[in-house]
């Protein structure tokens, strides 16, 4: 097939800012209220709405593509949600029809080989077991230090969406584009955003990713509707992050509430929900014999429980899926899961078996840590440094964050002074690394590159520049003399 353009095919008009725009009026993409149709070099679509705009959903796009942009973009940090947003730029109408200009996608959201190439890598692809093991290419399934670097930009993007005043609505894989392999993610589908009391929601969202107060209020009248806000996004990231780290869902397992599909559903997603590896309630735990091979060992919960992805998101799970699925009061936002994921990533190591589909795994406190993925235990000495932090420069408290160093392992500002937080708005001096880990001749090391008040406080020796210090048992570092600086307590774990 040519991918030549015929120039008859190409329509120039006017967006409603005056600014110029091109596409190609031909074989649209459809979506499911849209169709699209790309510029002629491919660098923005036009998205035509199949149906009219009431007034209120064209003074919704009018807001999305002015006021709300320019909250996200024109604020500290403005650049960096280029990455993790597909904002609508523009509005256009052409023959009667109402358009949003919108960026494309990035090419690592698009596979790259095998059978999926050219395919959208909307999260499906890696929420389900079977297709995940089944069709997603093996140089592409990405790996744990990946996934949990999509789903921190996925929180960091619903945090900034809720700290705008805006809700999603319909976060889903449907909705969200991710790259494994790069730890990518966008949110798309922006021009349906919610404001509470302006905005209504067009859509009550995507089945499995329902609240299920939601879920359970369909059917009533319009008054007595629970409908999507802030609160049921909080849901649905929760179960996003779950499904990224297990190739599962969190709710669906093996109970039976009825044989009619139609009530099963409301209850196994709403009135009834039940989290798969809630530790009092087993009754939801998924049936293995009910499950193909393919699924295997995603589905089994005794074999990659949640507690694999440590007691930081351990936590936050628990509070999603057991004491905030009914009581959304309760579910963490989207600013808990952004800390917990900077401070789990912290804690993972490599796998030593190059054959390991997740590469990484997550250091579970054990004296003995061993990968869950493959089984492949971890051989040698494993140091582990505890942060410390003081308010007034004298007494140090524990900052609840502890780094597992493997060799190579950087150490940032953000680990050395609690001052600065690895969020959108860090400056760039504060992205290089300030020394790193090695292991060398049977020690393990760290190399001191730039911090100018280093010292080695059990032996109250400095460490300059270029130097570097021994890591055993029971040592304490101070990286720096500054009020806002850290200390390191370091703790020795062995493997086999």
């Amino acid at each position: 097939m040519s991918n030549e353009i015929n120039p008859n095919d190409i329509v120039k008009t006017k967006a409603k800012d005056g600014s110029n725009v091109e596409f190609v009026f031909k074989d649209p993409k459809q979506g499911g209220v849209k169709d699209v149709y790309f510029a002629p070099d491919r660098s923005e679509v036009v998205a035509f709405f199949r149906n009219p705009l009431d007034v209120s959903g064209r003074e919704r796009i009018e807001k999305i593509v002015t006021d709300y942009r320019s909250r996200i973009y024109e604020q500290a940090g403005g650049e960096y949600w280029k990455e993790c947003f597909c904002w609508p730029e523009k509005i256009v109408e052409y023959n009667g029809m109402t358009g949003i200009v919108v960026p494309t996608y990035q090419n690592c959201f698009f596979f790259q080989t095998g059978n999926l190439a050219g395919t959208e890598k909307e999260g499906k692809w890696f929420a389900s077991p079977k297709i995940y093991n089944r069709f997603v290419p093996m140089e592409e399934k990405g790996s744990l230090l990946g996934y949990l670097r999509l789903c921190l930009k996925l929180s960091r993007a619903t945090r900034r969406l809720h700290a705008a005043g805006l809700a999603h609505s319909d976060l889903s894989y449907k909705n969200c584009l991710v790259d494994p392999q790069s730890g990518n993610a966008c949110i798309i589908d922006i021009d349906g955003l919610v404001v509470p009391g302006v905005f209504p929601p067009d859509v009550i969202g995507t089945p499995d990713f329902i609240a299920p107060e939601v879920v359970a209020s369909t059917g009533r009248q319009r008054e007595d509707r629970i409908l999507p806000s802030q609160a049921t996004d909080r849901h649905a990231l929760a179960v996003l992050i779950y499904q990224y780290l297990f190739h599962r869902h969190p709710l669906r397992g093996g109970k039976i509430y009825s044989q009619d599909n139609d009530v099963q559903e409301k209850m196994e997603m709403g009135e009834k929900a039940l989290f798969i590896e809630h530790p009092n309630d087993k009754s939801n735990r998924p049936i293995l014999d009910d499950n193909d091979d393919i699924c295997m060992p995603w589905v089994d919960v005794e074999k990659i429980p949640y507690t694999t992805a440590g007691p930081m998101l351990k936590t936050l799970f628990d509070r999603a899926f057991i004491e905030g699925l009914h009581d959304p009061a309760q579910r963490p936002t989207a600013d808990d899961w952004e800390d917990a994921i900077v401070k789990t990533s912290d804690m993972i190591q490599p796998c030593s078996n190059e054959n390991c589909v997740k590469k990484w795994f997550i250091f579970d406190n054990s004296t003995r840590p061993v990968c869950p993925y493959c089984g492949t235990p971890y051989k040698g000495i494993l140091p582990l440094l505890d942060f410390y932090s003081s308010r007034n420069g004298k007494d140090y408290r524990p900052d609840n964050h502890r780094l597992m160093v493997f060799s190579g392992q950087s150490l940032y500002q953000w680990h050395t002074n609690r001052s600065v937080i690895p969020n959108e708005k860090i400056k760039k001096e504060h992205t290089t690394r300030v020394g790193y880990f090695s292991f060398f001749k049977g020690k393990w090391l760290f190399v001191n590159q730039t911090l100018t008040s280093m010292k080695n406080l059990t032996t109250d020796q400095p460490v300059p520049i270029g130097t570097g210090v021994e890591l055993v048992d029971g040592l304490k570092l101070q990286f720096s003399s500054d009020t806002n600086g850290r200390i390191a307590y370091i703790q020795i774990a062995k493997g086999t």
